[in-house]
């Protein structure tokens, strides 16, 4: 009985040694741990995801891609995954799985000596504390306090919330934080859409994610996958059936590095930048907002397209400027030509000229086949000459490419009709011209499409919202509104003849002229816009005063402010493609203001709506279900910029812009559509801006540099065509709609030369739009804008600072 007391007296002793021990330990490494009570509030870095008005998904922003899921929304099949494969005994350990460590410290002395690496008994808690308040020290210190904060962590919070921290923020390989992220990244679907296979891969990663890359290493992934449904098995999580399933079917993951997104590179660009003013970059790359902006997928494709297009075809009309460099083709050309740095987003081939006879050049291409271009396939190309001129006429291949050249090419099967023998390509360069386009729904100012120039690769600067032109006669609709407002008609008379204004000393006269050259004596203000007549235009706003024409300019956000001198009605004043097109959309909308957005909807990392485009409250739009009804009536908030029958009669004379004007190349369309063009100085800026009754478009092209684009070029042979072509598209497969009437406009059969109402036999009739008693019955006065003849004008607000006479 001595000897029996006497041990268990010892082993009292040791155990109250030991465990005092413990507690000193426990003491001296729980001082100063990191505050675990943090983890209660857990906000993680998550991604903002930018997607089309579809839906699909254009842009995303992050430090690290992770995609917030709170545990109620995360399958159990994930869940139980995770915890078969990391944490066996997760739901019932109080933060350290004991009976794993004590077999994690018998095989790590088994294995002493033997080279293996030490086998760990961490448990999801502990994970979950070493990653949030720890760092990855591997040291006898770090898992004691590991220790503590897991025991802390468990008192303080539930099993789900642990869980929720823990398939939050785990990595697990290829940039992908969390498993949300980590079902996009390797295969393109939410959690709710993984299968038992899915979801059993993912929790093979937290190991070593880079070792089991679902391509590149694809058998270790696929046998550590099958280890997990094995465990998944062996704690009852899934039958034996679902097992035998999941072990036999094949492991497909992704390829790339990143989830694929729709292009609409300029668009994208511009919603992160007003993310960033609205929110800050830490809310941007950090804060996990969802964005609904308002691109249409289909119309973005088409206006991409008909910028490219339009802008190649211009540079094609002005020659040949070179390969884009010249390589040593007695090495290994293919390299070379690999080496050779391009853009990304052309979609052409890089090839290099191998050699050239009598009736094409021979290309090799980067992958290693080769090509041929037809001597006809470069006529286009004769070499570019300073002043914009063209060279010498092509008669041989040799003309224009040498062995050596590096080039882009175009593939061709067929052009037009023709089959063409196989490898056929076409010589391409990069323009130096570039433009912008932009798509608005005019009622609402909703951004459909934006178009920033050639190449995004190329330049980010995107001049639909940033580049800064004069839009020429473009302007001039917004003159001939205000003059509609104040009681003019379509038919009141303006004068077209000579114009010179005296600008002050020394500063010599001002002597605006008509494109043509010519004066065409008194003219209707029809005319006067469907022929872009600018002396008329001068004398209409001197008379009607250029205090006014500054006025319409700013309430219809064209500029922020203009300067008050008379060559600002031909369009001097600088403006950007986005603001000219939303000016044009409050025409055709009947005179509403609008303002343009790139942005439906923002709701941050928990779904709350932060921002809404629409703020009207409807109180009778919520939990309805719809059984046919009509929809409720919603106030129209919008400002009232102009009388509504004013811009119909504007947006009615702008018709015939398109059916006899400056751009009737685009009447073939065959839509009702309305439109100006506007060319500068020089022909150093074009433009076609215009709509159909529920889309605006506006077209610029021009160089960065501001030199001029031609001679001969101007708004309708630059801007017209790819407003023409993006049109085309658009409107392909809808219904043509006329533009909507207001009340009180009558529609009178005129002369098209007098404006005058039209008698029996009268040729050139035109339907003409009126308000109420202004139909005329003569026309006998002429608009001569006060002009005396005598080289000066008794409107002070004519006297002008600078030049003018853009057209």
């Amino acid at each position: 009985m001595r000897i029996l007391l006497s041990i268990f007296g010892f082993l009292f002793l040791m155990a109250v040694a030991g465990g005092a021990g413990m507690l000193a330990i426990f003491w001296h490494f729980g001082q100063g741990l990191p505050d675990y009570t943090q983890l209660e509030n857990y906000e993680p870095e998550v991604m903002t995801r930018v997607h089309a008005s579809d839906g699909a998904l254009i842009a995303e922003y992050a430090r690290e891609k992770r995609v917030f899921v709170p545990i109620s929304a995360i399958p159990p099949k994930v869940v139980d995954a995770f915890v078969a494969a990391e944490d066996k005994n997760f739901f019932s350990h109080p933060g350290i799985d004991f009976a794993s460590v004590l077999r994690a410290a018998v095989t790590n002395v088994v294995n002493m000596g033997t080279g293996k690496r030490p086998v760990g008994a961490s448990t999801i808690t502990q994970q979950v504390a070493k990653n949030f308040l720890l760092t990855n020290e591997v040291s006898y210190e770090r898992k004691i306090k590991e220790a503590i904060l897991s025991f802390r962590i468990e008192r303080a919070f539930s099993k789900e919330h642990i869980l929720e921290l823990y398939l939050n923020e785990i990595y697990l390989g290829s940039g992908s934080y969390g498993v949300a992220a980590a079902a996009l990244r390797y295969f393109d679907k939410s959690l709710d859409e993984l299968n038992i296979e899915e979801a059993a891969y993912l929790a093979a990663l937290p190991k070593a994610p880079s070792n089991y890359h679902p391509v590149r290493n694809h058998d270790e992934a696929k046998a550590r996958r099958n280890w997990v449904i094995g465990r998944m098995l062996e704690e009852n999580y899934i039958t034996e059936a679902e097992a035998q399933a999941a072990w036999s079917a094949p492991l497909q993951g992704k390829s790339r590095e990143s989830v694929d997104t729709y292009q609409a590179d300029f668009f994208a660009e511009e919603v992160r930048r007003q993310l960033v003013d609205r929110y800050g970059e830490g809310m941007l790359y950090d804060g996990g907002l969802s964005v609904r902006s308002t691109v249409v997928p289909r119309l973005q494709d088409i206006a991409d397209k008909a910028l490219f297009d339009g802008l190649v075809e211009y540079d094609r009309r002005h020659g040949w400027r070179g390969p884009i460099t010249n390589i040593d083709l007695s090495g290994n050309w293919q390299q070379a030509l690999r080496e050779v740095e391009t853009p990304a987003d052309i979609p052409w081939d890089r090839a290099v000229v191998l050699d050239t006879d009598a009736n094409e050049a021979k290309l090799g291409l980067m992958n290693g086949e080769q090509g041929r271009i037809p001597l006809r396939f470069l006529t286009w190309a004769r070499p570019w000459q300073k002043g914009q001129t063209l060279g010498a006429v092509v008669n041989r291949p040799s003309d224009v490419l040498k062995p050596g050249d590096v080039i882009y090419v175009k593939h061709f099967a067929e052009l037009d009709g023709e089959t063409l023998p196989p490898n056929t390509y076409g010589l391409r360069q990069i323009p130096n011209v570039n433009g912008g386009l932009v798509a608005m729904d005019p009622h609402t100012g909703r951004v459909l499409a934006m178009s920033g120039g050639f190449s995004h690769d190329l330049s980010k600067f995107n001049r639909a919202t940033q580049a800064r032109r004069q839009p020429g006669s473009a302007f001039k609709p917004f003159i001939y509104l205000a003059a509609l407002d104040q009681g003019f008609t379509p038919s009141t008379l303006v004068l077209d003849a000579p114009f010179v204004i005296d600008q002050g000393p020394g500063l010599g006269k001002w002597k605006p002229g008509n494109y043509s050259g010519q004066f065409y004596g008194p003219s209707t203000m029809r005319l006067g816009i469907e022929k872009s007549r600018n002396l008329m235009t001068v004398r209409l706003a001197q008379t009607i005063g250029m205090p006014t024409v500054v006025d319409y300019a700013e309430r219809f956000g064209i500029v922020d402010e203009m300067p008050d001198v008379l060559s600002m009605s031909l369009g001097a004043a600088e403006t950007t493609v986005m603001r000219l097109t939303a000016a044009y959309a409050e025409l055709v909308n009947g005179g509403k203001k609008i303002t343009p957005t790139l942005i439906d909807r923002i709701q941050d990392r928990r779904g709350n709506v932060i921002y809404r485009r629409d703020e009207r409250e409807c109180t009778l739009c919520q939990d309805v279900e719809f059984r046919n009804q009509m929809p409720p009536d919603l106030p129209d908030t919008r400002e009232q910029l102009t009388d509504p029958a004013s811009a119909f009669q504007m947006v009615h004379i702008m018709e015939g812009v398109i059916s006899r004007g400056t751009g009737r190349t685009i009447a073939e369309l065959g839509y009702p559509l309305a439109g100006k063009t506007g060319t500068t100085n020089d022909s150093r800026d074009a433009w076609f801006v215009g709509f159909s009754p529920d889309l605006a478009v506006g077209v610029y092209v021009g160089f960065d540099d501001n030199r001029s684009l031609g001679d001969k070029e101007q708004g309708a042979s630059a801007a017209a065509p790819i407003w023409k072509e993006f049109m085309r598209g658009a409107l392909e497969g809808t219904k043509a709609i006329p533009f909507r009437t207001p009340p009180g406009i009558r529609m009178v059969r005129v002369e098209s030369r007098t404006g005058l109402p039209a008698g029996p036999g009268a040729q050139d009739v035109i339907w003409e739009a009126f308000k109420p008693g202004t139909i005329p019955a003569s026309n006998d006065n002429v608009i001569d804008g006060g002009y005396s003849g005598s080289g000066n004008s008794d409107n002070s607000a004519g006297a002008v600072s600078g030049p003018g006479g853009i057209y």
